[in-house]
């Protein structure tokens, strides 16, 4: 009797696992169909102009979280490069500097598109050049600027930035800058303008004039509702996520979020592990760190502080990121062996936030970012090669296609064509 209840209980198990085995392949086969027939648009991927060279480019499959043979094995279709400075001096000196790296990035981005793999990659810098490219089977690349800083005092510049293809930017990162305050500012809550500065308003008033876009990432709270009340376009959130969720400055509480309802635009949610889960993320990152440091004393790499990695040149914090990576790549996988012991943040974890959104404000004004390159990715979206993973979970919680399609791009695409209305209309005057 009892090997007849024990063969019972082995055949209903191997029924089970069998079922769980076809209905995950079956999920798979539908995320599949989806993200083939949509349009898939990361907001935010930084850049090092180290891997924009004849012997170093993104033909090949670096090490870096974002190439074309990790779009293209992901299915991502759109890839904004970040035009980023790190916050520095308000001197003129400073301010020139900040002026100089952007070029050099902007440079980097048109020798990809134009020298590099013009066949694999084009520039756009609208939703028809989008359409276009995607229709013809080619990867997209689009500019954003993170930091206003880099324009420096001359308004000018933003014009210039938006001629070399900027279609978004924000007006400050890790640092109050000339434009506005930044969120870091809640740590000790010290401001420079109580928001924006008046340079700043000035800044908002011409981006809305060329048709480029204002991202809220960054700037403090007082800033994002001044650039709401001023702005006569949509605005997005470049990478943010749900500060319900996840208590931490970069991301946005309830208030900030619903005027993205009143107002329009979209909030990109953002894998960047902290801010998905603080409290995984720090168990986590403090267990990775050893693995980290053991590498990087194998490999005679020193992984310097946050602050002192702030405080490099743009130059050597590049050579530094680039270094870094390295190490990373070597502990990968040790990496994975410590995921057994201890849970990362994952793909489940970021999509909450994405149900978080849609729910409060709707799923028109919610859409996806990586940070790949300048510190995100999760377990489950390392990098470009797993961007079919989200989708996957987007399925298995119930979303239909038409949404998918709005969260992975379609709504991003929308808040352009109306920044261009608006745009349009504001020349004309």
């Amino acid at each position: 009797m009892k090997l007849k209840l024990f063969s019972l209980a082995l055949l209903f198990t191997g029924t089970l696992v069998f079922a769980q085995q076809n209905s995950d392949e079956a999920l798979l086969e539908k995320a599949k169909v989806i993200h083939e027939n949509i349009i898939t648009i990361d907001t935010h991927a930084d850049i090092n102009i180290n891997n924009f060279t004849e012997d170093r480019n993104y033909t090949m499959d670096l090490g870096n979280q974002v190439t074309l043979p990790k779009m293209e094995a992901g299915g991502l279709d759109v890839a904004w490069f970040i035009v980023y400075t790190g916050q520095e001096e308000l001197t003129e000196k400073a301010f020139k500097n900040a002026y100089e790296n952007a070029m050099s990035k902007f440079d980097a981005i048109h020798k990809l598109v134009e020298d590099f793999a013009p066949e694999q990659i084009g520039l756009a810098t609208n939703s028809q050049e989008v359409r276009k490219l995607v229709a013809e089977g080619k990867k997209v690349a689009m500019i954003g600027v993170e930091n206003g800083y880099s324009i420096g005092l001359n308004v000018e510049n933003v014009e210039k930035f938006y001629n070399l293809g900027a279609r978004y930017m924000s007006l400050s990162h890790q640092g109050h800058s000339q434009l506005s305050d930044s969120n870091t500012g809640e740590e000790n809550d010290e401001w420079l303008h109580n928001g924006l500065s008046d340079l700043g308003k000035e800044v908002i008033a011409e981006m809305n004039r060329l048709g480029m876009i204002i991202d809220v990432s960054h700037p403090s709270k007082e800033a994002i509702k001044q650039m709401f009340e001023l702005s006569k376009a949509p605005l997005i959130a470049s990478h943010s996520s749900a500060r319900e969720l996840c208590n931490h400055s970069r991301n946005l509480d309830d208030e900030l979020l619903m005027l993205f309802k009143k107002h329009g635009g979209v909030v990109q949610t953002v894998a960047f592990s902290a801010y998905v889960n603080t409290e995984k993320d720090k168990a986590f990152s403090e267990a990775s760190e050893k693995v980290y440091e053991e590498k990087a004393a194998e490999m005679n790499f020193e992984i310097l502080p946050r602050d002192a990695v702030r405080a490099l040149s743009n130059t050597e914090r590049n050579a530094y990121y680039a270094d870094y990576q390295k190490v990373r790549n070597a502990a990968s996988p040790d990496i994975e062996l410590l995921k057994e012991e201890i849970e990362p943040v994952g793909v489940s974890d970021f999509v909450d936030h994405i149900d978080y959104m849609v729910d409060l404000i709707g799923i028109e004004h919610v859409g996806i970012s990586s940070d790949f390159d300048g510190g995100g990715g999760i377990d489950g979206w390392e990098d470009a090669s797993k961007t079919l993973n989200i989708t996957k979970e987007l399925v298995k919680r119930g979303y239909t296609e038409e949404e998918i399609a709005k969260l992975w791009g379609e709504n991003l695409l929308r808040v352009m064509d109306e920044v261009d209305a608006v745009a349009a209309e504001l020349q004309k005057a």
